[in-house]
């Protein structure tokens, strides 16, 4: 057994002070230690992208990285999305859309756009399409997904995208 390690990891702007083994993947210290258990452990091979957290604004398999080497990164989980009571288009958008249907999947897909979306605010069709093959629903057929997604980054977009 490794000796544990302390690690402080900023998610969703607070600081958590950790000790853990160096061999625990961030999706657990998120959910185990930190108690943010909106990411969800789904294949833990980096395949399904239920586990989908941004790392300084990028989108990452939490299943497939050491907590450890997120430290000094800024973290952000599906918790973080919304501001205060006021929900982020995206999930507005995965409501009014109806592309939840057992949800698990849904809080990877929500943090993979948002991080998407940070660096490519202007992401064509085909691009976002692309994108959203790469994390796997069970449930859906991902007609609804695609559709609010779709619906939030035009949303997004503003009047600037429909001209």
């Amino acid at each position: 057994m490794s000796e544990s390690v302390e690690v402080t990891l900023t998610v969703n702007g607070r600081p958590y002070a950790l000790r853990l083994e160096p061999r625990r993947t961030l999706l657990d210290a998120l959910r185990d230690e930190c108690g943010l258990t909106g990411t969800h452990m789904g294949c833990e091979h980096g395949v399904c992208g239920a586990c989908t957290v941004l790392i300084d604004g990028d989108p990452i398999r939490a299943c497939l990285m050491f907590a450890v080497q997120a430290q000094g990164s800024a973290i952000r989980t599906v918790e973080g999305l919304a501001q205060g009571e006021e929900l982020h288009p995206l999930q507005r958008a995965m409501i009014a859309h109806h592309a939840v249907q057992c949800g698990f999947c849904t809080p990877g897909f929500l943090m993979l756009v948002a991080g998407v979306l940070e660096h490519e605010p202007d992401i064509g069709d085909e691009a976002l399409l692309d994108v959203l093959g790469s994390n796997l629903c069970r449930c859906t057929g991902y007609q609804g997904i695609v559709a609010a997604m779709r619906a939030a980054v035009a949303q997004m977009r503003g009047p600037k995208g429909s001209e």
